[in-house]
């Protein structure tokens, strides 16, 4: 439970802080401390990280750092092609589903280590066409992956988009909640949810959205950012090497 309550917190630590990033780890860690097969962990991830965002969401709102207009366009699309990912999803081997997650993390990882500070001043706007494309791109990961898509959003909202980075943040927030719920409706005429197990889980990394979107006016997301792409690599390496040997056997 103590292990539960910790993993739970640092992932929700993430999305509040960094707008993204904490998903990724959902996952991995509901596979290999919880025990799901990988197809149901993927489902639970869905719930777990679109209540953990939704959370965060409030406290950026009270702090101005959310952009409604630009969530609910870029998070619009985004729904629609979560919603359809996730019922294709389940048709992927469970460790073929793992080694897939384990090529986004790395390349995850090689972005967050190489890509340029997003707290730069932004791009020029690329206008409506450009914010529904990039999120039905993150809608698709999102639903056949289980994961939030944050590591993408914050950079395209600020690069693509034209927000400010502290907007970002907040604003992916409810874009990752918005793709949550509709990939969790795709995976539900497939999946039993464990409530209890679940629970204790999303209810700490809600706490720990709220710790980290208070601690995000302060702190620096781009060293933050490095530091959790080291961490991201070497977790991608394990899983590359616990499942694909089990893949190619």
């Amino acid at each position: 439970m103590l292990i539960q309550l910790a993993l739970g917190f640092a992932i929700g630590l993430s999305l509040g802080l960094l707008g993204g990033g904490g998903s990724i780890l959902t996952v991995p860690a509901l596979v290999y401390v919880m025990g799901y097969n990988p197809s149901a962990a993927v489902t639970a991830s869905l719930a777990i990280v679109g209540m953990n965002s939704l959370s965060g969401v409030f406290a950026h709102r009270r702090q101005g750092t959310l952009n409604w207009q630009v969530a609910l366009a870029f998070g619009g699309a985004g729904m629609i092609a979560a919603y359809f990912a996730a019922r294709l999803s389940r048709f992927l081997p469970p460790l073929a589903l793992m080694v897939a997650f384990a090529l986004l993390m790395l390349v995850v990882g090689v972005m967050m280590l190489r890509g340029r500070r997003v707290g730069d001043a932004p791009a020029e706007p690329r206008g409506l066409a450009m914010t529904l494309a990039v999120g039905a791109g993150v809608g698709l990961l999102t639903g056949f992956l289980g994961v939030g898509g944050g590591f993408l959003i914050v950079p395209a909202l600020v690069m693509l988009v034209g927000l400010p980075m502290p907007v970002a943040v907040g604003t992916s927030l409810l874009v990752i909640a918005m793709n949550s719920l509709s990939g969790l409706l795709g995976h539900l005429d497939g999946a039993a949810f464990d409530w209890p197990l679940i629970a204790p889980f999303a209810a700490a990394g809600i706490a720990g959205a709220f710790v980290g979107a208070k601690l995000s006016r302060s702190a620096h997301p781009d060293q933050l950012r490095r530091a959790f792409g080291v961490f991201v690599i070497v977790l991608a390496m394990y899983l590359l090497y616990d499942n694909g040997s089990k893949l190619l056997r």
